[in-house]
């Protein structure tokens, strides 16, 4: 088993999957933990969905793909955070209006495009050999821009999930660290999406998260439990996706699943296991 294990990086293709699912791993659960205890996990749903139409629109005008949907889900996540001031007792609303405009527009670039030569079944639910170099090197600096503004502003999104009134009357700038916090998920889901596709970018988010709450006696211990289930169900699904000729997302994803089970049984069989 460690031979052929051994033998897979032997591909370049599989070193570009691994490489990319390990920094999506550090990534997506970090910026999922804070949209989860904000109860906003559906903005990941809806900044992948705009993804989608950024990705038709690369291919459209002939321009990198992912970085064109990098910039739709940013001026996605701009248009949510003005939609969610105007409808401040609905803000649900910003999200529903964002997924619903997103949809219709990536249907109508991809038609005008011409899908029938875009391979959409890999950005939908990834793909192990369609991760390119140039995915790998935006993915890197990504992540690296994700990890280093969130170890940055560490105390001050910290304060904002814990109470966003309170960091306000506390001095903190919570308008700008709200648009920073939504720019840094919408890199979190251009980083995600190219692994495990743009329709189970927000599940790679939420269910490491999901399983570390279950475990996880502080907010700290939660966002390195999350990273580590993350890690677990990339490497495994990335595994089960070469073995098994299977898409990366749907294994990477049902992988999450298995571990956030596995963990609830462990929960329901030690009771005294995790947070009271």
């Amino acid at each position: 088993m460690p031979e052929a294990l051994a033998s897979i990086f032997q591909f370049d293709f599989m070193a570009r999957a691994f490489a990319a699912g390990t920094i999506v791993a550090l990534a997506a659960p970090v910026i999922g933990l804070f949209l989860v205890l904000r109860r906003m996990s559906l903005i990941g749903d809806a900044l992948a969905h705009v993804s989608l139409a950024g990705v038709a629109a690369g291919f459209l005008v002939n321009v990198y793909p992912v970085l064109v949907a990098l910039l739709f889900a940013l001026g996605a996540g701009m248009a949510i955070e003005y939609l969610q001031e105007r409808f401040r007792r609905q803000g649900e609303l910003a999200v529903a209006i964002t997924l619903a405009a997103s949809v219709a527009l990536a249907g109508v670039l991809f038609s005008l495009g011409g899908a029938a030569n875009v391979d959409l079944f890999s950005y939908l639910f990834g793909s192990l050999m369609t991760v390119t170099p140039p995915d790998v090197v935006l993915i890197g600096l990504l992540g690296a821009v994700v990890m280093a503004a969130v170890a940055l502003l560490y105390k001050e999104l910290f304060a904002l999930t814990l109470d966003e009134d309170l960091a306000r009357t506390s001095g903190l700038p919570v308008r700008e660290l709200r648009l920073a916090f939504t720019g840094l998920t919408a890199a979190a889901v251009a980083v995600t999406m190219r692994v495990v596709g743009v329709l189970l970018v927000s599940s790679l988010m939420v269910l490491p998260v999901a399983a570390s709450l279950q475990l996880a006696r502080s907010f700290r211990g939660a966002l390195l439990l999350a990273v580590a289930c993350a890690e677990v169900a990339v490497w495994s699904g990335l595994l089960a996706a070469y073995f098994w000729d299977l898409p990366p997302g749907g294994t990477v994803v049902l992988a999450a699943v298995a571990i956030l089970g596995a963990v609830l049984l462990a929960k329901r069989w030690f009771p005294g296991a995790g947070p009271a």
